[in-house]
């Protein structure tokens, strides 16, 4: 069973001004400091998304995400700064459905994120495909034009992205691509009401979850719920007791990304089980 008293403490002592303001979001709602929303939004490129850390200045889907993941938890999704990321977001589709990063991150790009490959393009579809579902509802609401489709805003950027995974399933239910690309994607099929596909994702999550990573379990964990599968379905329940076997005696989680990570892992953590 996770211990949140010290999972709350490891950020509390150890994280910086937007750690502690997401971490005060994620247990009561409580409103950001706009110095950390600002913090959190700095470094925008004009176009809407964020460069990538491993080096250039064109905005990057992979860093793009990351960000849209920090500003949802201190709330603040909706803001200016994220509807225009979801929008760069949406105009970067490919016409099969999919993403890929820019070709001048083919030298930089982590395996995950690199242009011209396969599994690379499928985890980049499902992760912004899986953001622009979460932020759609989201911007359609505060705009006051609410768009009843699956995907809010965004449908039909969404509902494209989500074919495009679901025929990239092979007949057992696998995917070509990274385990934890199958997080993203049975959260967005899921969201697409697109449940058997889904639910034949989760089947294989759930059986590789004992050798998943804890950064990579917190990470499943939290996808999940933000997405709204249910907290008694087989796979959110098995995740979030392997959080619990998983977590350090200091209250954290480790990264698979080094240490610098640790708290955005921990915060996953408690998203996933708060």
């Amino acid at each position: 069973m996770v211990d949140m008293d010290a999972a709350i403490g490891f950020v509390v002592a150890r994280g910086d001004q937007v750690d502690r303001a997401r971490l005060s979001y994620l247990r009561n709602g409580a409103a950001a400091p706009d110095d950390a929303i600002a913090r959190t939004e700095m470094g925008q490129a004009p176009d809407g998304g964020w460069p990538a850390q491993w080096g250039g200045e064109v905005a990057s889907i992979d860093a793009t995400c990351f960000r849209l993941t920090e500003l949802d938890d201190l709330g603040a999704l909706g803001r200016p700064a994220g509807r225009k990321a979801l929008d760069w977001l949406a105009g970067r589709q490919r016409p099969d459905g999919t993403w890929e990063e820019d070709a001048s991150y083919a030298r930089t790009a982590p395996p995950w994120a690199r242009p011209g490959d396969p599994e690379a393009r499928l985890h980049l579809t499902a992760l912004a495909a899986y953001w622009l579902i979460i932020g759609g509802g989201q911007a359609s609401a505060e705009s006051g034009h609410f768009d009843p489709r699956l995907g809010g805003s965004y449908a039909g950027v969404a509902r494209s992205a989500a074919q495009a995974i679901a025929g990239s399933l092979r007949p057992d239910g696998s995917w070509p691509s990274f385990l934890i690309t199958g997080a993203l994607g049975a959260a967005v099929l899921y969201r697409q009401d697109m449940f058997y596909e889904s639910a034949r994702m989760q089947l294989i999550l759930a059986d590789r979850l004992p050798k998943l990573s804890p950064g990579d379990t917190a990470y499943l964990a939290a996808t999940l719920r933000r997405a709204g599968v249910p907290d008694d379905d087989h796979l959110p329940q098995v995740a979030r007791q392997r959080l619990g076997e998983t977590q350090r005696t200091d209250g954290g989680w480790p990264s698979d990304d080094g240490d610098a990570f640790d708290l955005h892992t921990t915060l996953l953590a408690i998203r996933a089980t708060r």
